[in-house]
């Protein structure tokens, strides 16, 4: 059955296909014409969403996810994989092992009574579970504990902070909390040897401490009752509603597996001095991941197809990166499975996350450190250059973006490699000034449904798709094509300096660092 689907899956995107490419076609396309420039004429922006309705799909054959290690992400890499082979690269499947930190069953979290409510899981939702929370199945009554509602300014909270908070607490009640002074292992633990059953802790209430937070964490491992983390309105909900009831069930799976990286090069061009771009493949579990990052990838894929027409002088190189949602694992395993020679061959490299997000803003990676103080290594200064000279051409506004060591450049450039690449955002909202230059809406996020269930083929802005899909092709051609542009970025073969230690924050599940308090 799983075969059967497969190649369902794999035939239906096969007739979607995506673009006019002609599989005979000799690789070079015109010697009369510019290949830079016939590559950004050819890719489009309808075929880049044609990637993504496929993506759609297989996500929908595989439960609703494309999560590193189950049959949506192994779709993925074998739409991805059967293509590129088709127009000529060669390609490779690298697999590795992971932790999987996931869940077997959806997490739970309802009202029974009074007035029986269901919940939504996930960031932009009602809760998540805490990050390291135990399993555990409850039911039984919500008990309130030290809450200041409405909130003071902060920090204003002690909720949970000290044992003498839970006198009279009722052995087997759900604690209910709030963010604040301490961290939120000291809420659980002082919970849970008062004899509570479960632990929900509700966003403290002040401007931009009302969300559910991306990853928040216990880091006590002697916690052992279930611990959810609620958004402001639904915590301040449950605690003025007398006499609630609630369920809730956090059934965690951490395990080994093992998960894929694409990798595909041309067959040509100069294999000193190489031109590399990439995006993640992987969803999260909670959704199918259409934008983040189904659009990078279906951008990077739709530009090597498309340059598989023509003849590089520079080898390019494609990567397609498994367990980015786990710590951005497969751009660090394929990196240090290079030999440093290895690594000094590759020129520079290009990241591409998020390039479709609904409430979208032009962000260029900050190359020269101008805007936010952390440079990329020698050559990231002129990859900004060329996507600002890009937008510009076009009279489109853009913004600089940091490197923070979120997505999968952070292998790459802490190798002392070139780097560059483009973001639309993610969880963080639109400021007044960006909706004035680009649109949208200001006070809300990039992504509305980042991370979510609701990531799929509607959650796309085409304008913003197509836009980014031709900078991808400018810039690959721009360094594919010539030589000379490549060396100055990087001479043949020269060895990598890295740069000093970067970024100290310990990063968590898609690189964010983990919310304590």
């Amino acid at each position: 059955m799983r075969r059967r689907l497969s190649a369902g899956v794999l035939g239906a995107a096969a007739l979607a296909l995506v673009t006019p490419l002609a599989l005979s076609a000799p690789a070079y396309a015109d010697h009369g014409r510019d290949p830079a420039r016939q590559l950004v004429q050819a890719v489009k922006g309808k075929h880049v969403e044609r990637h993504l309705r496929v993506l759609d799909l297989i996500a929908k054959a595989g439960g609703g996810t494309r999560v590193s290690s189950s049959r949506g992400h192994e779709l993925s890499r074998d739409y991805v994989a059967t293509l590129l082979r088709a127009v000529g690269y060669k390609v490779t499947v690298q697999p590795f092992e992971f932790t999987f930190d996931g869940y077997r069953t959806k997490p739970v979290l309802e009202r029974l009574s009074p007035s029986p409510k269901a919940y939504k899981n996930g960031f932009f939702n009602d809760y998540v579970a805490m990050g390291d929370s135990p399993a555990g199945g409850v039911t039984g009554p919500i008990q309130a504990v030290d809450l200041v509602l409405p909130p003071t300014p902060q920090p204003s909270s002690t909720s949970g902070c000290e044992a003498a908070d839970f006198a009279g607490f009722v052995q087997g009640s759900v604690a209910l909390l709030q963010r604040g002074t301490c961290n939120f292992g000291v809420k659980a633990k002082n919970a849970q040897n008062a004899g509570a059953s479960a632990v929900i802790v509700l966003n403290e209430g002040q401007p931009g401490r009302t969300d559910v937070d991306l990853n928040p964490a216990l880091s006590d491992p002697s916690i052992t009752i279930p611990s959810f983390f609620t958004s402001f309105a639904v915590g301040s909900d449950l605690a003025a509603t007398p006499g609630a009831t609630v369920k809730l069930n956090w059934d965690p799976l951490v395990e080994q597996r093992t998960t894929y990286n694409v990798i595909a090069e041309s067959r040509g061009g100069r294999a000193d001095n190489v031109v590399m771009m990439g995006a993640h493949l992987d969803s999260v579990q909670e959704g199918p991941g259409i934008n983040d990052n189904g659009s990078g990838s279906a951008g990077v894929l739709e530009v090597a197809l498309q340059m598989a027409r023509f003849q590089p002088a520079n080898k390019v190189r494609f990567g397609f990166w498994g367990a980015e949602e786990f710590g951005l694992l497969g751009s660090k395993h394929y990196v240090e499975s290079l030999s440093q020679e290895q690594k000094n061959e590759i020129g520079l490299y290009l990241n591409y996350e998020m390039i479709g997000s609904p409430n979208f803003a032009y962000h260029i990676y900050d190359g020269d450190g101008d805007a936010f103080g952390v440079p990329g290594p020698a050559g990231s200064a002129q990859l900004e250059k060329d996507f600002q000279g890009f937008y510009g051409g076009r009279g489109l506004p853009f913004k600089p973006s940091e490197f923070d060591g979120r997505s999968d450049y952070k292998a790459f450039i802490d190798a002392g490699i070139a780097g560059g690449g483009l973001f639309t955002g993610a969880e963080k909202k639109k400021t007044e000034e960006e909706a004035r230059l680009f649109g949208g809406t200001a006070g809300e996020p990039y992504d509305p449904c980042y991370h979510g269930e609701c990531d799929t083929i509607r959650n796309i802005d085409e304008t913003a798709l197509d836009v980014n899909s031709d900078a991808i092709a400018a810039l690959a051609a721009k360094y594919t094509y010539s030589k000379a542009a490549l060396d100055a970025i990087h001479k043949p073969g020269a060895p990598h300096t890295p740069p000093a230690a970067r970024m100290a924050a310990t990063v968590t599940h898609d690189g964010v660092p983990s919310a304590t308090s």
